[in-house]
Order: structure tokens, then C-alpha cells, then sequence
């Protein structure tokens, strides 16, 4: 990422056909010193020129543009900047539309309707390298994934190694299905944050997956949560 310094801002890219929200909403992420708005763009087309022109560490992107939508136009901006972290920032609570974009390499899935200290503290927590949906989606999320995963009999597919979590990785997986930070979890069981990321990523290797929302689904799945 170009921001790779801690005291240097996150530099964003904003993609959205609406002129209004484009400014209301660079007002709005101003306010948080962290981040910065490099240019922001109406289409896919102007968004994919911008974004291999300026390298942004975040691209904030609305499913619905005239042209190429946003969750098709994910695989063009992933190319034109590889490093940037890609968030869809919309009204569409579709649950195809989120599984769609996170399965396109969308790091995060968040609502118009969120507060905007809300949505600065999200696109931090995307920097950081974690996934970022909005809460409201989760549900959505789990539904779709079984919806797609139903039909396959239980053989032909290798079922995640529960067996192999230690009492201390269940309570732990517990936490990351709830949407708790390692910071929230570390607290809540008493034990340090190094300890909780340690434990993490042995969960995300015994399950055999790579992100805390397919651990979520994982627990939701298992009736943990």
C-alpha cells in the first residue's frame, strides 16, 4: 500500500454517479485526519483511469453505476491498482450482491445508512487487512452461503477440521463470529491481543480458510453463536 507508515494517511479514491453524495461524503471522511480523498470518479471507466493514475490505498465503490456496475467492475480496478483495499459503499442489501462482490475480491461490504465515525473506523480496520461488513449483512451472508453449499452431499467436499480447535480456539472462534475485534476478545477472555492474533491464525489454518468471514459462517453453521 502507498500508506506504509503509520502516520501516513489512508489515501482514497471515491466511485460513486452521484456528484452530491461524492461531496457530502468527502466532507464527512475529512474529518478524520487518517484520511485522505485523493479523487474520486462517476463510472467504472473514469474509476479504473483514476485508479491506476493515482494508486489509492482505498477504493470506495457503489454497486450501482451507469455502465458496468460495481461488483463487475471490481476485477478491472483490482488490476489497475493491486494494492488498494476495495469496499462497496451502497443501499443494496442483496445478499447475492454481497456474496458477488466479496467472491470478485471486495475486501468489505458497507450500507449508506451507516454513520460516517462508523464508516472511518471500517475503512481503517480494512487497511489493517481485515474484512469489513456491515452487520446487517451478516445474516444475508450466512444464508447465501448455505443456499450454495446445500446441494453438494457432505463427501464431496472436505469438512473444516472443528475437531481439531482447542477449547481456547472455540472461544476465540466464538468472538470472530460475533464481530469482535482481537481487542474485544482479548479482553472479554482475559488473555493478551498477541496471544488472541496467535490463536487466529491457527484457526484460520485447522478450518482451512482465509479471512474472519468465512470463519464467522463457519461458527454461525456449527450453532457456536
Amino acid at each position: 500500500m502507498n500508506s506504509t507508515h503509520s502516520d501516513a494517511p489512508i489515501r482514497i479514491l471515491l466511485v460513486d454517479d452521484h456528484t452530491l453524495f461524492r461531496r457530502g461524503l468527502t466532507a464527512l471522511l475529512s474529518r478524520d485526519p487518517m484520511l485522505q480523498i485523493v479523487g474520486d470518479a462517476a463510472d467504472a471507466g473514469e474509476a479504473q483511469r483514476r485508479a491506476e493514475a493515482l494508486q489509492p490505498d482505498v477504493i470506495l465503490l457503489d454497486n450501482h453505476l451507469p455502465g458496468v456496475n460495481g461488483v463487475d467492475a471490481l476485477p478491472a480496478l483490482r488490476e489497475a491498482a493491486p494494492q488498494a483495499r476495495l469496499i462497496m459503499l451502497t443501499i443494496s442489501e442483496d445478499g447475492e450482491d454481497l456474496a458477488a462482490a466479496l467472491r470478485a475480491g471486495a475486501s468489505g461490504y458497507l450500507l449508506k445508512t451507516m454513520e460516517g465515525e462508523a464508516l472511518s473506523r471500517a475503512i481503517h480496520r480494512a487497511v489493517r487487512g481485515e474484512p469489513v461488513v456491515a452487520d446487517e449483512m451478516t445474516g444475508k451472508l450466512v444464508e447465501v452461503y448455505r443456499q450454495a453449499t446445500a446441494p453438494v452431499p457432505p463427501a464431496a467436499e472436505p469438512a473444516p477440521q472443528s475437531g481439531a480447535l482447542s477449547p481456547r480456539e472455540t472461544d476465540i472462534l466464538r468472538g470472530i463470529a460475533r464481530g469482535d475485534s482481537n481487542k474485544v476478545i482479548a479482553r472479554d477472555l482475559g488473555i493478551a491481543e498477541t496471544t488472541v492474533k496467535i490463536h487466529v491464525q491457527h484457526i484460520l489454518r485447522k478450518l482451512g480458510v482465509s479471512s474472519r468471514v468465512q470463519v464467522a459462517v463457519i461458527a454461525v453453521e456449527r450453532g457456536l453463536i
